[in-house]
């Protein structure tokens, strides 16, 4: 028999905890895990608001069992359809055939391509309002948050929001459920790298989403990944707000591939240059180790991006190449862009540089640094005047 968490009078926490999967997505590294999370409101009817990964889908449907007590299962909501959300809706429906779908019809769409369920359905529309007794559920659109079906469900009595994917987080619950109740601390980064590369193309659409919740009293946010936010819920906003406008912190990220250690010697001296200069906030990665999550949580995290690459085979460095890839993606916008490269016989990478700029539409800092070969005194005097002169336009703006 689970002892389940409470979150409101009534609202129960029926998620699960993946301590198993290595990449999400098959993508992004786990080093703390990820939780799938769902919940079940008990009223005149009973409301559950998504499922899990179907991997999970034994504990999810016992602790759904033990918390009903012989009850049956009047509503399910689907507010994201993706797989490590809705996996189980098919579990669900041969436990409890009764169970009416609540979607849009987008969700619909989804809900009859990945499970063949087209029956036992009930649409909503923005605005839409569902009476289950003495709560009200209403809906709200959010597509592109970060699928085309997106919405998110507000309970009127104890002010509850059900987010989607908004404002969630990679990393388990290890015990707490609520904000309120652990370290918060660790979740804010995992928040950042969840938001920059799983939501982080849509900005426009996380906007306006903001601004329509921006009309309601929200008491708790109930996320399908991470912390229940009820004490942090207003920094929780906070950021999702700036990061969906692009607005970076004070500092660099320096990111540059190196084969021998020469282009990384560069990057060495541009960083020590920022530092004299009073640039607090400098992150360096180095592409062939630090894996591509982390390079874009930063290049979303800060105002300023100085990147480097070798010549290779007359492009950029390989997996210099893919880091850019991934920023183009993300249309990520109002960066300070700072570059330099080096070459043995023949310089590309300094080129294709300012291309990758252009095509960003990033404000260029200072005068890309060159080197052939080796560092010279000259290279040297390039590459600080670089770190120099993104150091001004950083603390100075």
């Amino acid at each position: 028999m689970y002892k389940l968490k409470e979150i409101a009078k009534d609202v129960f926490y029926v998620g699960v905890n993946d301590r198993q999967k290595q990449l999400f997505e098959n993508l992004w590294p786990l080093p703390y895990g990820v939780s799938y999370n769902a919940y079940l409101i008990m009223d005149e009817k009973t409301v559950l608001m998504d499922t899990v990964d179907a991997c999970f889908a034994d504990i999810f449907l016992k602790k759904i069992s033990d918390a009903l007590d012989g009850r049956t299962l009047d509503y399910l909501v689907v507010n994201h359809m993706e797989p490590d959300h809705a996996g189980s809706i098919r579990l669900l429906r041969q436990q409890y055939p009764e169970v009416q779908i609540v979607g849009n019809s987008k969700t619909f769409g989804m809900l009859e391509g990945f499970h063949g369920i087209t029956e036992g359905l009930h649409e909503v529309k923005e605005g839409d309002t569902l009476s289950i007794g003495r709560r009200q559920l209403q809906f709200y659109m959010a597509p592109m948050v970060h699928w085309p079906e997106v919405m998110v469900t507000y309970e009127t009595t104890d002010k509850i929001l059900f987010s989607a994917d908004a404002f969630g987080t990679f990393g388990t619950l290890d015990g707490g459920i609520l904000d309120d109740e652990m370290n918060i601390e660790p979740y804010w980064e995992e928040m950042m790298r969840y938001y920059s590369n799983i939501v982080g193309k849509y900005g426009s659409p996380v906007q306006r989403a903001l601004q329509k919740l921006a009309a309601l009293e929200i008491e708790t946010i109930c996320s399908l990944h991470g912390p229940v936010w009820r004490t942090h819920k207003e920094k929780t906003i906070a950021l999702y707000d700036r990061l969906s406008r692009y607005e970076g912190e004070d500092g660099v990220v320096i990111i540059y591939g190196s084969m021998y250690g020469n282009t990384e010697q560069m990057a060495e001296v541009i960083a020590s240059s920022l530092a004299a200069n009073g640039v607090k906030n400098i992150v360096m990665h180095n592409v062939s180790k630090s894996h591509a999550s982390y390079i874009i949580k930063d290049v979303f995290k800060y105002k300023g991006v100085i990147i480097g690459s070798p010549t290779y085979s007359n492009q950029l460095y390989p997996e210099v190449e893919s880091i850019l890839s991934k920023i183009q993606i993300r249309e990520v916008k109002n960066r300070l862009f700072g570059y330099f490269g080096s070459f043995t016989w023949a310089g590309a990478a300094v080129k294709r540089l300012t291309a990758f700029g252009e095509e960003m539409k990033w404000e260029v800092v200072g005068v890309p640094a060159e080197q052939k070969q080796s560092m010279k005194p000259d290279n040297y005097d390039a590459c600080w005047a670089l770190g120099e002169a993104m150091a001004e336009r950083i603390i100075n703006k």
